[in-house]
């Protein structure tokens, strides 16, 4: 058993009023030194097979549903489980 850990952010060509807010939040808090936030998600999978095979499936598993990649990037990591 492996697990995937999947990384969705937003392109940076896509405004990110998530990151903004929390950006704007974290100043007004006194962390003056923030200098940019993105907000992303993680996704984690846990899946059965060969690490070759599972890189392919879950590359699938983004395009076809996981990711929007009309305004999203993604990577994952597989480690073991």
């Amino acid at each position: 058993m492996k697990k995937v850990n999947v990384y969705v952010t937003l392109r940076e060509s896509v405004v990110d009023p998530q990151g903004t807010a929390a950006e704007q939040a974290l100043h007004n808090m006194g962390y003056e030194e923030v200098k940019s936030v993105r907000i992303g998600k993680l996704i984690e999978l846990e899946i059965d097979g060969a690490e070759s095979e599972i890189e392919s499936r879950v590359d699938e598993m983004c395009k076809e549903l996981l990711v929007n990649r009309v305004i999203e990037d993604y990577r994952f990591e597989i480690e073991e489980a």
